[in-house]
């Protein structure tokens, strides 16, 4: 499916300058029909797969308890 930079920039949550500054640097691939530029959706599909497995790892390292320390002597 293809977007236009309007589209892409809210479908994205991002400007729509710094879409075109993507797709101008190649970062975003796109097509141009003479008139506009057109994205096609999927190239995204991995990006948000990757951003899920990062979310995942996050909370579960935040789930981890903070083992004691080894080096801690009792003073007393």
């Amino acid at each position: 499916m293809y977007m236009t930079v309007p589209e892409t920039a809210v479908f994205l949550s991002m400007p729509e300058e710094q879409v075109n500054r993507y797709v101008l640097e190649g970062r975003i691939r796109a097509v141009h029909d003479g008139e506009q530029y057109l994205i096609n959706t999927s190239q995204f599909e991995s990006h948000f797969q990757q951003l899920e497995v990062a979310k995942l790892e996050l909370e579960e390292w935040r789930a981890t308890p903070i083992p004691d320390d080894i080096d801690i002597k009792d003073e007393d």
